[in-house]
């Protein structure tokens, strides 16, 4: 990778998998690094290899009262905030119908709300800067709903939504917005980081369930994208002059949005004139 000019990256969740991938490959590279961690006393694993251009914070990513706290500690480290990576999150397999609030809500709270406060929390410092790049971890799952994932695409299109309304907002400022939609990547996803709760509600939820019963045993250690990888692709985003909105990583993420994006063009297509029924005419 040609050297660019030092950048300071903060990433949350960044205890393992593509958070903790994204922070190695950034230091590797001569950046300044904060990560969040749920380790309760910020030790990390990249410490003793990078002890000047590493900082390591405890964040619960539920515990949202304490964003703004963290995010000053992350600022005062380095002075700068350039990158913004929210990172962190988990899956949730279950049916929408039997999936009680007990289980929905929380994936939210860290998924959604959680990103939405460190977004905020962010801002100020990029605003002064008059530059700054925010990536918010989506899905593929953020595009497309998945039979079995109905909370957890949910959390990601509130995501996608909230990011894309944010890119109008900020661009003005020097500030770009990217939504990073990964496909499978071989990170613990579909293990110990995908909550499981499958009630198949008896006989009429079960060929959904077989779908996605056996999601992680199917899946994990099986993903087609190396996470090794995942780091350089985000340092190239971040790189780039005119950067994307939006960007899948993965054959699978891509072929999975574009084959989506034809059905829906298709539907739209086929129902257009009904669409077009609620127009009042031009000289009514």
């Amino acid at each position: 990778m040609p050297q660019q000019e030092q950048k300071t990256w903060l990433i949350t969740g960044a205890d393992k998998g593509l958070g903790f991938q994204t922070a190695r490959t950034a230091l590797e590279r001569g950046d300044n690094v904060v990560v969040t961690v749920m380790a309760p006393d910020g030790v990390h694993k990249l410490m003793e290899d990078y002890p000047d251009r590493l900082c390591a914070l405890h964040l619960d990513a539920r515990d949202q009262a304490k964003v703004g706290t963290v995010v000053a500690r992350a600022h005062a480290a380095f002075g700068r905030i350039d990158v913004l990576v929210n990172n962190a999150g988990y899956g949730l397999v279950a049916l929408a119908e039997a999936t009680g609030a007990d289980l929905y809500r929380p994936i939210f709270e860290v998924n959604f709300f959680g990103l939405v406060e460190m977004t905020r929390a962010v801002l100020p410092y990029m605003r002064a800067q008059r530059s700054g790049h925010i990536v918010n971890l989506s899905s593929y799952g953020g595009f497309i709903g998945t039979p079995g994932f109905s909370f957890y695409c949910a959390t990601k299109f509130a995501v996608e939504g909230y990011s894309e309304s944010l890119s109008r907002e900020v661009k003005h400022l020097g500030i770009n917005v990217t939504c990073v939609e990964p496909g499978g990547f071989r990170s613990d996803f579909a293990g110990p980081s995908l909550a499981q709760d499958m009630d198949t509600l008896g006989e009429d939820y079960v060929e959904v369930a077989e779908i996605v019963a056996n999601y992680s045993a199917s899946r994990h250690g099986k993903q087609p994208n190396d996470p090794l990888l995942f780091g350089d692709a985000l340092c190239a985003l971040v790189d780039a002059d005119q950067p994307p909105f939006r960007l899948p990583l993965g054959t699978d993420a891509h072929a999975s949005i574009m084959n989506d994006l034809k059905e829906v063009t298709a539907e739209l297509e086929k129902w257009k004139d009904l669409s077009a029924s609620t127009t009042r005419p031009v000289d009514a």
